[in-house]
């Protein structure tokens, strides 16, 4: 396994793979990687096959964080990631500096042009938290472009950001396959994410409310009949969870699984997404009702 920093050493070395015929898959990460991660992995593995080459990128993208939000205190753990990707068969990690991602690292001043999506981006993380869209949506594009792939596997836990990515692809003429991998859970229901180890004991606990919220969802609209108004069911799944002493509800929103668009009923197979706080620690979900 190879360990590329460099921007121009990644992207020299995918033209090199390109020119050889080698099919290449990416898996786009922000590191302190878990089964989940390697759930992505072994997607890319599988559509490029034996000869073809996965690549890892490992980089805490400071553009999509706000200026309040958890950028210094994100978890990291490189010696740890790299040992996950050398046991997994990954050819090359690539872990980019913020200098060689955003023109010595002065983003905002040296580096000024950015890619915004503007229609699926807009709702749910797009509104609570703004500018992040854009900053994922910018370091995908660059990553892209580095690492030349032809298949990008995204994990569903993060449903808006697979279908912002989508939309970027198909409006920018992108030739890469995005893959949306089904999301990984704890045994207790509780989506892999690297921030659950913010988690106190008590409030890991309570974490499973996400997951409990979304079948107390599919339970109350499958016994209606001809659905449920949304602004009532995100009302009532709002108060059943901030019964828990630490939980507090950033949104559960209803929409159509593929234009992204709100619903005014919840029938099966809309999708579902809540944000929810729990302690300092925010996490996210979804799931179809």
């Amino acid at each position: 396994m190879r360990v590329v920093t460099s921007t121009g050493s990644m992207q020299g070395l995918a033209l090199g793979w390109k020119r050889r015929g080698n099919r290449v898959g990416l898996v786009p990460t922000m590191g302190y990687l878990h089964e989940g991660h390697m759930s992505l992995v072994r997607r890319a593995r599988r559509w490029v096959g034996a000869e073809g080459k996965v690549v890892v990128s490992i980089y805490v993208n400071p553009t999509q964080f706000g200026p309040k939000e958890d950028l210094s205190r994100y978890p990291r753990d490189m010696t740890r990631d790299l040992g996950m990707c050398r046991e997994a068969g990954v050819e090359v990690v690539f872990a980019p500096t913020d200098a060689g991602m955003y023109a010595r690292g002065r983003v905002g001043e040296a580096h000024s042009t950015y890619v915004v999506e503007e229609t699926v981006s807009q709702r749910m993380e797009g509104a609570e938290r703004p500018g992040h869209f854009r900053g994922v949506t910018t370091v995908v594009a660059k990553l892209f472009n580095l690492v030349l792939p032809d298949v990008a596997v995204f994990g569903a836990k993060d449903y808006q950001q697979a279908m912002v990515i989508r939309r970027m692809v198909r409006d920018l003429n992108f030739g890469v396959r995005v893959l949306v991998a089904p999301t990984r859970r704890e045994r207790d229901g509780l989506a892999m994410s690297s921030r659950n180890g913010y988690l106190s004991e008590g409030e890991r606990e309570q974490a499973t409310v996400l997951w409990q919220a979304m079948g107390e969802a599919r339970r109350i609209v499958r016994g209606s009949r001809g659905g449920v108004p949304a602004s009532r069911l995100s009302r009532e799944l709002t108060r059943w969870m901030e019964r828990r002493p630490a939980v507090r509800v950033g949104y559960v929103a209803f929409f159509d699984p593929e234009t992204l668009e709100p619903v005014e009923r919840v029938r099966a197979g809309v999708q579902m997404a809540l944000a929810v706080w729990v302690g300092k620690t925010r996490l996210i979900d979804n799931s179809r009702v």
